[in-house]
């Protein structure tokens, strides 16, 4: 995983909470400065509370002020539990072991929180902005990190590849902080202590409902694949954990809940050795509304999910009616409910009473095995289609194919050709017989098995040979077969 390079500024950004000195008293009284009725109040009396941020002595709590890069790395430090007592010297050189935040300060820049200036220095008593804040939140806090790439800011003043514009569109989308107006975020301005208080808050919030999956906890290295699953949209986000989103490997997946509902998720590590070996997992991701919270719970399994079959009805009639029966003949359904679609894709199709344009039918598939759809269209014509369904074990639908019945072709090579008997390999007849009207060019093939070969004529008239392919595709009783003009040089 790529690492972000975080200017120590940002690092302090995170003590959006923080208060003005190093010392947190638990404070259970109003201060005089923040009423109710402010924006931030709630977070800056939960944070008081929690002994993670204090007030003034004379009972305020100056939300107005703004945080300086040590105070942040001293409040961040303490929220989010770094050990400030093992720690190596971050180096930078205006901040000695005598500073009120080197212990915070050198966990903070132990773990990659944050980073100094060009110059060796960190800036203790910098003021940080909203920005760095958005920056260390990311970092401090392990957030997903979006990839937008392709996404047009919301923000006039966050412009792509100036520094923070990740970490401001990413905090934005999971829904920590807006800007300081519909289209402007500030990133160059100070924070506040209420602002930042509210933010780390919200942060913490957010980050409480996220699960966090690592490849650790399956003794793997990385995550190599994942897709997630989901009937009802946007039930949840599944987004690697890493700062290169272009599907490429990883080391953990965040799954950021969005509304209740049900998802699945599949993870695994590309692996070619024991194919007994379990190296992949697959989930409901479920999701749940308790106590005012969306709730995100995983729930192994093994099921398989009812599954496509697309039957394609192109230069054919509307579908009227499609049953469905085992390949012995047993009957399933003599009604069974289709969508139709205008690609081959499984997306954007439609009930079955609609009117609109249609190249393909789908119906579902619950069980592995082969069957037979008779599709009646409105002409009265009935055809009928085999459908294979393969459970492949790491995934959570059947592999399925479909095949139009279709036993016997013929293929007129008309009278532009002089042939001579034609040539037929030795074991051909097992798949499919060809017979020749006559003296004439048309030939019929009647097909038997699954198969494929060629059938050659000497023309009299020309150099070449007249090459004709048979092909033949078979899912139990049903056979298509097709025949097709191929011309080759002879040598």
């Amino acid at each position: 995983m790529k690492k972000r390079l975080f200017a120590v500024f940002s690092v302090l950004v995170l003590s959006c909470s923080l208060p003005l000195s190093n010392t947190f008293a638990v404070s259970k009284k109003q201060f005089s400065d923040v009423p109710s009725s402010k924006y931030f109040a709630e977070a800056v009396y939960d944070l008081a509370e929690r002994n993670i941020i204090g007030g003034y002595p004379d009972g305020t709590f100056k939300p107005g002020n703004s945080i300086t890069r040590g105070q942040a790395a001293a409040i961040i430090a303490k929220l989010i539990k770094l050990d400030t007592d093992n720690v190596k010297s971050p180096a930078f050189k205006d901040v000695s072991r005598g500073n009120d935040y080197y212990k915070a300060i050198a966990a903070m820049a132990g773990k990659g929180i944050i980073r100094g200036y060009e110059d060796g220095r960190f800036g203790p008593n910098n003021p940080i902005t909203r920005g760095q804040m958005a920056s260390i939140l990311v970092k401090a806090f392990d957030l997903p990190r979006y990839y937008f790439s392709s996404h047009k800011s919301p923000f006039e003043d966050v412009k792509r590849g100036t520094g923070h514009d990740p970490s401001i569109l990413n905090i934005y989308r999971l829904g920590i902080t807006g800007g300081t107006s519909s289209d402007r975020f500030s990133p160059n301005v100070s924070i506040t202590r209420g602002q930042a208080t509210k933010m780390m808050k919200a942060t913490e919030e957010a980050k409480s409902q996220i699960v966090t999956l690592r490849a650790s906890d399956y003794n793997w290295e990385e995550f190599k694949m994942y897709d997630s699953y989901q009937e009802d949209t946007d039930v949840f986000h599944s987004v690697v954990g890493s700062n290169d989103l272009n599907g490429n490997t990883s080391d953990k997946i965040h799954l950021v809940p969005l509304k209740e509902g049900t998802g699945t998720l599949r993870v695994a590590l590309v692996y070619s050795g024991n194919p007994d070996k379990k190296y992949y997992r697959k989930y409901y991701v479920n999701v749940k509304e308790v106590n005012g919270k969306l709730k995100l719970t995983l729930e192994e399994t093994q099921d398989f999910l009812a599954s496509p079959a697309i039957i394609d009805v192109r230069d054919k009639k509307e579908v009227q009616n499609i049953s469905l029966s085992t390949m012995d003949g047993e009957k399933l359904s003599d009604s069974i409910a289709f969508k139709k679609c205008p690609t081959f894709s499984s997306s954007d199709c439609y009930e079955s009473d609609s009117t609109n344009e249609y190249i393909t039918v789908q119906i579902g598939i619950d069980k592995p095995g082969q069957y037979i759809a008779t599709l009646r269209f409105d002409d009265g014509k009935e055809v009928r289609y085999g459908i294979e369904a393969v459970s492949l074990t790491p995934h959570f639908h059947y592999s399925v194919r479909t095949l139009e019945e279709k036993p016997t072709a013929t293929l007129d090579l008309g009278t532009e050709y002089t042939m001579g008997k034609h040539i037929i390999p030795e074991d051909a007849e097992n798949i499919a017989t060809v017979t020749r009207e006559g003296e004439t060019n048309l030939l019929r093939v009647v097909g038997k098995k699954y198969g494929h070969f060629y059938i050659k004529f000497p023309d009299h008239n020309k150099t070449d040979f007249i090459d004709v392919g048979v092909k033949v595709g078979q899912i139990g009783a049903i056979i298509n077969v097709n025949i097709y003009e191929n011309t080759i040089e002879t040598y």
